[in-house]
């Protein structure tokens, strides 16, 4: 029998209940702990959490910036399995490729990317970053020619030899932020690939919205449009 609520469509639990859940999902709780906590079976709490995550990765994808200016940090990141031997180059074979940029004093944005090589990068930052912003990198050849587009306001560390910051040159804050990502994401023992993108966008609205009230946020986003 179904039970009227603003929040899931056809629902099988109250209003109170899914509250309940949310608030559970915004302490960052486990499924399991989640279902443990609210007597609700393991399989309805992933479902439910799954269609949160997806009302979440829409959410992330409209607030996208655009046009953004001021301090930028920009870098790489590699997710999933272990470096596989005799394989070389940036990152490693198999893992997922994620490309993120952070505005100092403001907010992260992901992006999966099939590689990293200049095109693929400068495709991303044309889109979402002005002429006017002051970009710090690292040494990342995929970085060159950022100044033969426009953005003349470029400057690196050179991670290889030991320099991780020069005065305001750093890319501490994202890099700060790619280990929230794996820190969070280690408690799920494996996302799949399938999934990963909805978990990568969760962790980028949580940091961006850490000093607010996700409760809050998460319970509008699932009101306005219901699971």
């Amino acid at each position: 029998m179904n039970v009227k609520n603003k929040y899931i469509n056809s629902s099988k639990i109250s209003e109170a209940k899914f509250r309940e859940i949310i608030r559970y999902f915004a302490a960052d709780l486990s499924a399991t702990q989640i279902a443990n906590l609210s007597g609700i079976s393991r399989n309805s709490i992933n479902k439910y959490l799954k269609g949160i995550r997806i009302r979440i990765h829409e959410f992330c994808l409209v607030e996208s910036p655009f046009n953004v200016f001021g301090d930028i940090e920009l870098d790489e990141s590699y997710f999933g399995a272990r470096r596989v031997r005799g394989k070389r180059g940036r990152g490693a074979y198999g893992k997922t490729i994620v490309f993120g940029l952070l505005k100092r004093g403001g907010k992260v944005y992901t992006e999966i990317v099939p590689n990293c090589k200049s095109k693929t990068l400068q495709d991303i930052i044309r889109g979402k970053i002005s002429a006017e912003a002051i970009i710090h990198t690292d040494g990342w050849r995929g970085y060159d020619g950022l100044v033969d587009i426009g953005y003349d306001k470029h400057f690196r560390v050179n991670h290889s030899n030991n320099e991780f910051a020069n005065k305001q040159t750093h890319i501490n804050g994202i890099e700060s932020f790619w280990s929230y990502a794996k820190t969070r994401l280690v408690k799920f023992h494996g996302v799949s690939k399938d999934t990963f993108k909805l978990h990568l966008k969760e962790s980028e609205f949580r940091f961006n919205y850490r000093d607010q009230n996700l409760y809050a946020i998460i319970l509008k986003l699932v009101r306005n449009n219901p699971l």
